[in-house]
């Protein structure tokens, strides 16, 4: 079932891909006409390091997000769909690499990710026509429901889960709605892996069993996701080549040549930018509402 899997991820990624070129022309001749396509260093760099923590299970939303808004890169209603545009590729291959490597019973890998893509379709229709303010606060709380579950994981506070491989009857149930409103969440801003540990964790499967799940749920949804963003235009196509472009070998170099690094550091460092992140967007949306009432 693997090779199914792995076959028709094969095919999502091609669509996927003949979608974004097809697309990306019209997109940079919209409303960035005068930004070149090709992406910069520093984007190039933002890539390479948030796909390089990613693959580790760090997740690459919340610090994407802190980049782009630090930095003004990308403006605030473009991010989810720029960073669900830019990270689809990068997630993929890890994809390729967790499923390779992590035991997990396939049907449950198939029905989980499959929910988890029929909440992306939802979620992404939602997002892509939200206006900016409501997207600050979505992604403002987003951030902080991020913060306090890296919180949550370093001090172990959720289950540490089982030793099962895969989920059956009412546990699988359970599962696949959980992941199908992470799937939707995931279209503004919300990371997917540490909820998905915790639900995977909870429902008493072996911790190590989420990595496939969640990668594997992710490079499904984050297609279809993105496919819906591009159409829309609803995302910055330069940033988004530049997080594509470094995040695979941000990705292969965290797979195959990382032993060891000290992400309990790195962890703390993302929590404290992604708090002022959340503070900042949320502050922006209330001064853009109070400008409105007046």
């Amino acid at each position: 079932m693997k090779i199914a899997l792995f076959v028709l991820l094969g095919i999502f990624t091609a669509v996927y891909i003949g979608i974004w070129l097809r697309n990306l022309p019209k997109a940079a001749a919209s409303a960035e006409s005068a930004t070149p396509i090709k992406p910069t260093w520093l984007q190039l760099a933002i890539g390479l390091v948030t796909n390089f923590f990613d693959t580790l299970g760090i997740g690459n939303f919340a610090p994407t997000t802190a980049v782009f808004r630090f930095t003004r890169m990308v403006p605030d209603e473009k991010i989810p769909g720029t960073m669900n545009v830019g990270h689809t590729l990068p997630v993929i291959l890890e994809a390729f690499i967790y499923i390779t490597i992590v035991k997990v019973l396939p049907g449950t890998l198939v029905l989980m990710v499959g929910a988890a893509v029929a909440g992306a379709w939802l979620g992404s229709g939602i997002v892509a026509r939200l206006p900016r303010q409501k997207i600050r606060v979505g992604m403002g709380l987003a951030l902080i429901v991020a913060a306090v579950l890296m919180i949550m994981g370093m001090y172990e506070a959720f289950p540490m889960g089982g030793e099962a491989l895969g989920l059956e009857g009412s546990k699988l149930v359970i599962g696949m709605v959980g992941i199908m409103v992470l799937g939707a969440l995931m279209t503004i801003g919300v990371g997917l892996y540490a909820p998905c540990l915790i639900l995977i964790s909870f429902l008493g499967m072996d911790s190590t069993a989420a990595f496939p799940i969640m990668m594997g749920a992710c490079a499904f949804l984050m297609p279809v996701a993105s496919s819906r963003f591009i159409k829309r235009e609803s995302y910055s196509p330069q940033p988004a080549a530049g997080l594509t472009l470094g995040g695979l070998p941000g990705v292969l170099i965290a797979a195959f040549l990382v032993t060891s690094m000290p992400l309990k550091a790195v962890r703390w460092l993302v929590v404290v930018v992604v708090t002022i992140t959340a503070a900042t967007m949320l502050w922006a949306a209330w001064k853009e509402s109070r400008a409105e009432s007046q």
